[in-house]
């Protein structure tokens, strides 16, 4: 699970950097990590996501978040 969070992070700063919508990054997330919220970040010249979802079954007291950034492109 922890591995889909990281990836549902790189693929919304990617998306994010390229100058797509934050709602279309947020499907993005939604598509790979049901119930997940993200929380875009400008940083200079980087796009950054925050990922972040609670564990399934018997590890629900547990968070899992990510954070990926992306250079943006032309913005």
């Amino acid at each position: 699970m922890q591995v889909r969070v990281t990836d549902a992070a790189a693929s919304a700063a990617r998306a994010l950097a390229r100058g797509d919508s934050e709602a279309r990054a947020a499907a993005l997330v939604q598509r790979a990590v049901g119930g997940a919220s993200l929380a875009p970040e400008h940083r200079g010249e980087f796009v950054c996501a925050h990922v972040v979802t609670r564990a399934p079954g018997i590890f629900a007291g547990l968070t899992l978040d990510a954070q990926s950034c992306a250079l943006a492109g032309g913005q």
